[in-house]
Order: structure tokens, then sequence, then C-alpha cells
């Protein structure tokens, strides 16, 4: 119960200062600074603003360890990615969007960081470098490996 407890207030901590960046302007900045990226990763996002608005502010809060936060978000942008002649089949773009989502890069793991201070870590941020080494890189393999699979597939009228 302790731990259900201290998880529940690093939750409402962090979904707190989540809402605080959106509210000051940081998660349109982010957004900004993420397009480059998306529009390689996800081309589609390039004619479609609401799909890059909302695999934005996933992408933003899977950043900040909020994955109960990212997760209405990715299913608007999960959404926006179905084909509509094929809605019964995952295209390349969704796919990517999955293993982007499951690998994601944590800036800030806010669930590990109190798991270890309530089991007596001094220093229970001193884990972020192999956190952010490992995440990325997961990351990067991740969609790498989507998009070889993908292409390798061989399949007719992908939506990208």
């Amino acid at each position: 119960i302790q731990l259900a407890l201290s998880m529940a207030g690093s939750l409402c901590l962090w979904t707190g200062a989540g809402r605080l960046m959106e509210h000051a302007g940081i998660t349109r900045m982010l957004s900004r600074l993420l397009r480059p990226l998306l529009h390689r990763v996800f081309p589609s996002t390039k004619e479609d603003a609401a799909l890059a608005g909302s695999l934005s502010a996933n992408i933003c809060a899977n950043f900040l360890g909020l994955g109960n936060a990212a997760t209405p978000m990715g299913i608007a942008a999960a959404k926006r990615l179905i084909d509509p002649a094929r809605p019964k089949v995952a295209g390349d773009s969704l796919c990517r969007l999955i293993v982007l989502n499951t690998a994601s890069i944590q800036l800030i793991p806010p669930t590990v960081a109190t798991l270890r201070l309530q089991y007596g870590s001094a220093q229970p941020m001193r884990i972020l470098p192999a956190v952010w080494a490992a995440s990325f890189l997961t990351a990067l393999a991740a969609v790498l490996t989507a998009k070889l699979l993908g292409a390798s597939s061989g399949r007719k009228g992908r939506r990208t």
C-alpha cells in the first residue's frame, strides 16, 4: 500500500508538471524542435497537422516519463495513421508509432526514480545517463527495424 501511494503521488506530480509545461508553451516549443524528426519518421505529418500535433504531444509526454498522459495522444495519432481503405491492417507508420511508444525515450524516468527513492536510494536520479543511452538506442533500433521490415515486406499500397 505504501508503494502504491508513493507511485500515485509521483504520477500526480509529473502529470501536473506536464500540464504546467503545456500551459507555459514548453510542449509547443518541443513540438517545433521535433518537427524535422517527425517528418522523417512519419512522412504523412507534412500534410496532416493534427497528426503532427498528436505525435509531438505523445512523444513529449513520453520524454517526461508520463506514459499514462501520453496514451490518449498516442491513440489519437494511431487513429489518424489507419488507412480507411484497409482499417484492419497496420501500416508501416502505425507500426513505427507502436515501436516508438514501446521503446519510449525518457528524459525523466519518474517511476524508476520513485521506486529507487522508496527503497532507500540516496541519489535516485543517478541512473539518468544510463536511462538516456538505453532508451535512445532502443528507440533508434526499434524505428530502424520497423522501417527495414516495412520496406522488405513488399506490401503494395502502404500508407507511410
